[in-house]
């Protein structure tokens, strides 16, 4: 069933390849768009623009970041995951030069990044609301353009995009006050990536919106990515990021400890095995079930109804678990196959402990 695995990759592909696609009459907010450039077309995803090398940084005994290592590469949508405290917010503190690293070190552009300095092309969105309420969306735009030293018909080119890009176009002179969370949440993400940034960080940008927004936001992340900037964002929702991110860091106790697309993260965890779960109509009173070929793993819950099962092959190793049924008196009233996904590979790497 490997063609199994590499369907949902290629919905995923196909998703991404979607979202990555500039909006028909919607120009990027930047200068130096793929189209303008087809040098600059062919390299993206080729450079690394953020290297994070050994990454240090001690907070009294507790160790913050213990090594991590990892690149962001230009054009590039990258998740960064990893449970409560595992050093997700010191990384991106010490990217923007609010944190200095005891040990390692940051390039940004090949340039080490300098502490209690925010390079020039760097945007960040945090995770907080980071807006004026009293002011209007304009004005709010109008307010962090100008102090990103945007000005004349540049800005005002920029406001329009971002109020276009953020569906309101027609709230533009209401007060933020009055919006609601997904409209603020996307005016938030306008805000930081008004004065093209060549790289945004994102802190959770889709925190506590409805799905509207959430589309709505990767549609203004994916003008960004076709343009060649570079984003790394941290989310909490596996599956959002399974869909939308190219890649995918997962770091813990401050070290990164898998890297790459779902497809080498799967390989280098859990295997592409699928799980198989079966409801039966009744239990299984005193029937024990061979499980040829699953490599030993199953079991029972619910009384015994529900059967749950790991699979290489499920085309050649369901049929006979279902024969065995039969033969044991029993039906089988649903069945559900799933193949390995984000959150199997995350809850394999880090467990399921509730951290605070």
């Amino acid at each position: 069933m490997e063609s199994a695995h590499e369907s949902r990759e290629q919905a995923n592909e196909r998703e991404r390849s979607r979202l990555i696609a500039p909006s028909a009459g919607r120009r990027p907010p930047f200068a130096e768009t793929p189209e303008r450039h087809p040098r600059t077309r062919r390299k993206l995803g080729s450079m690394n623009v953020l290297t994070v090398r050994d990454a240090r940084k001690n907070f009294g005994q507790v160790a913050a970041l213990n090594g991590a290592t990892f690149e962001l590469r230009q054009g590039e949508l990258l998740a960064l995951l990893g449970p409560n405290g595992a050093g997700k917010t010191t990384l991106i503190r010490a990217i923007t030069g609010r944190v200095r690293l005891d040990g390692g070190e940051i390039r940004l552009f090949d340039r080490v990044v300098a502490s209690r300095r925010t390079a020039p092309e760097l945007g960040i969105v945090p995770q907080e609301i980071a807006l004026y309420p009293l002011l209007s969306a304009r004005e709010n735009l109008q307010a962090f353009g100008s102090l990103h030293g945007l000005k004349g018909k540049e800005l005002g080119s920029q406001i329009d995009w971002a109020l276009d890009r953020t569906g309101l176009a027609d709230r533009a002179k209401e007060p933020v006050k009055q919006f609601s969370g997904g409209m603020r949440r996307r005016l938030n993400i306008a805000c930081g990536v008004l004065h093209h940034p060549r790289v945004v960080l994102l802190d959770e940008p889709t925190v506590g919106v409805d799905p509207q927004s959430r589309d709505r936001i990767y549609d203004m992340l994916a003008d960004l990515a076709a343009s060649g900037v570079s984003l790394l964002l941290t989310t909490h929702h596996l599956e959002e990021a399974e869909a939308r991110c190219s890649r995918t860091v997962i770091i813990d106790h401050g070290k990164v400890i898998a890297a790459g697309t779902l497809s080498e993260l799967v390989d280098q965890t859990v295997g592409r095995f699928r799980l198989v779960t079966l409801r039966l109509d009744a239990a299984l009173e005193g029937t024990t079930l061979n499980i040829a070929g699953t490599d030993n793993e199953s079991g029972t819950d619910n009384n015994g109804r529900i059967l749950r099962a790991r699979m290489r092959d499920v085309a050649s190793e369901l049929p006979p678990l279902l024969e065995r049924i039969r033969t044991a008196g029993r039906a089988v009233d649903d069945v559900e196959v799933r193949g390995p996904s984000l959150q199997s590979v995350f809850i394999h790497l880090t467990g399921r402990e509730l951290r605070e």
